[in-house]
């Protein structure tokens, strides 16, 4: 059921922004306006503004990227409901407008379950009328200037949401890369135990250290996902440390040679240090193949 509501005035405060996609926002001095406060606020405003355009429907909707402190236009017309519609899952907070007494404004949803969509309905009384509306969620906060007209009215407006998709991507590629192995062709039979971690204890320690005879891993907890990572030094015969390169792979550190001594050193003020220590051990060999067992 649609219900509609009174909402108080609101004073709005300048948002000045710079979205990713549109072109750069022209300076007071080269728009030729004054360096009043105003001069700056209708800049910003103007500037900050998309207006549908014949690309950006799809059928009678008009489909528009959302960008944070963008304020989108919206054309209605007396006798006509305008549809603003929310994402997915997206719960609505409240929704203000600058004029209640000549607009009627309500909500609605649609759907059910994680498809279920917020909608907020829009209808002038009159042509000619000019407005703000803001629409809080517990996800974002959208801006939009509402205006009527005798001509055509936008039947409905929903967007697109570029930063949830790159989320979306990043997520999926990271738990692509937690699912390669650790490295390819790995034979049991050759793997090398025979390494010695001593020091500190922080919650990164890592459990153990092995190689292959060509590169040598050192596997961590999974803590390692939610803190900072260690830097891995080579010890040299005369106690000097070097960088290392090495690579992350999950939560172990490949390190593409044989080493005889390393240590990890994390912190400033107070260093936590793990030293690994390659043991001159020949049942090294017979320790892995009983661990892999």
């Amino acid at each position: 059921m649609t219900r509609s509501f009174l909402l108080p005035t609101l004073c709005l405060a300048p948002i000045l922004i710079a979205q990713p996609g549109q072109a750069r926002a022209k300076t007071i001095a080269e728009s030729g306006l004054a360096h009043t406060p105003a001069a700056a606020i209708a800049a910003a405003n103007r500037n900050g503004t998309i207006e549908p355009t014949s690309p950006a429907f799809i059928n009678a909707a008009a489909i528009l990227p959302f960008a944070d402190g963008t304020i989108f236009r919206v054309y209605t017309a007396p006798e006509r409901v305008t549809d603003i519609v929310l994402q997915p899952g997206e719960m609505l907070g409240a929704v203000a407008s600058g004029d209640t007494a000549r607009w009627v404004i309500g909500d609605t949803t649609s759907g059910s379950g994680a498809d279920k969509r917020a909608h907020v309905l829009v209808k002038p009384y009159a042509a000619g009328l000019a407005t703000n509306l803001v629409i809080t969620t517990d996800r974002r906060t959208y801006h939009l200037a509402l205006s009527s007209g005798t001509g055509a009215a936008m039947s409905s407006i929903a967007w697109t949401y570029p930063q949830d998709s790159l989320i979306a991507l990043k997520q999926a590629q990271e738990a692509a890369a937690a699912a390669e192995p650790v490295a390819a062709g790995l034979d049991v039979d050759q793997l090398h135990f025979n390494y010695a971690l001593a020091g500190d204890r922080p919650a990164w320690r890592p459990l153990r250290a092995f190689d292959d005879g060509r590169q040598t891993f050192i596997e961590f907890p999974a803590s390692l996902a939610v803190g900072e990572a260690p830097p891995l030094f080579l010890v040299g015969p005369k106690g000097e440390a070097q960088l290392v390169n090495y690579r992350l792979r999950g939560r172990y550190y490949v390190v593409d040679r044989i080493f005889d001594v390393a240590e990890l050193r994390l912190g400033t003020r107070h260093q936590d240090v793990v030293r690994v220590t390659r043991l001159n051990d020949s049942s090294g060999r017979g320790r892995a193949k009983r661990r892999a067992s």
